[in-house]
């Protein structure tokens, strides 16, 4: 344990800060890399490490060790899992002929955390977006064909979130589905258009997918 006077020679400014330990500056400097947090904010959660019993900071350091080298994308529905197959795609508890459709992984956790939802997911990795040179061939339309082709679906359920790019994805996923018989349909408009769906609180996402609407009305309500 780290005496408790040391890290008080750590206050103030990080821009006029001379570090000490070389050590602290470099594990600073990496965990500013991630999104979100600044330097300050980074200086507050090494700190936190290094009051942290030794064992505490291992399992921690080995947990994020073991996620970033061992997780996988499972090869049906693209969502993170242990194995080549995610624990919804294999859970046979669930509806295998409804998939929500959804633009990252933590849309998944935002619709699982409701727990009105028992079908299965495809996880797109994103939206059309021609101007970042985002389009088909860089998302996963092509898998979403496959398995509504192939594997008995009923039921696209569109989540995207609503925002311009969100409903040209759908637009274009409705049209490369047309010739299937699948019936497709969209989250209610409870969420804002211009709203992130990972930002939205539970209840209005479970009302969304409850109140789904076929794409023929959303696009009417869309356009009006």
């Amino acid at each position: 344990m780290c005496p408790p006077f040391l890290f008080s020679k750590f206050a103030g400014n990080f821009d006029q800060m001379v570090f000490s330990s070389k050590l602290i500056e470099d594990a600073v400097q990496e965990f500013a890399l991630l999104p979100g947090i600044g330097k300050k904010t980074a200086l507050r959660l090494v700190l936190q490490l290094l009051k942290m019993d030794e064992q505490d900071v291992d399992a921690f350091t080995t947990a994020v060790g073991r996620m970033r080298h061992e997780v996988q994308f499972c090869k049906i529905c693209h969502n993170v899992a242990d194995t080549e197959v995610c624990m919804i795609c294999v859970n046979r508890a669930r509806n295998s002929t409804q998939v929500c459709v959804v633009e990252t992984i933590r849309d998944v956790i935002a619709i699982e955390s409701t727990q009105q939802y028992n079908g299965l997911y495809h996880v797109l990795g994103g939206i059309l977006s021609p101007l970042d040179g985002i389009g088909p061939g860089q998302l996963y339309i092509n898998t979403l064909h496959d398995r509504v082709k192939n594997n008995g679906v009923e039921e696209l359920i569109m989540a995207l979130s609503p925002t311009i790019e969100g409903d040209t994805t759908v637009y274009y996923i409705a049209r490369q589905l047309k010739d299937l018989p699948v019936r497709i349909t969209t989250i209610a408009r409870g969420i804002a258009f211009g709203g992130e769906l990972e930002y939205a609180d539970e209840m209005t996402l479970a009302r969304s997918i409850a109140k789904r609407l076929p794409i023929e009305n959303y696009v009417n309500s869309a356009g009006s």
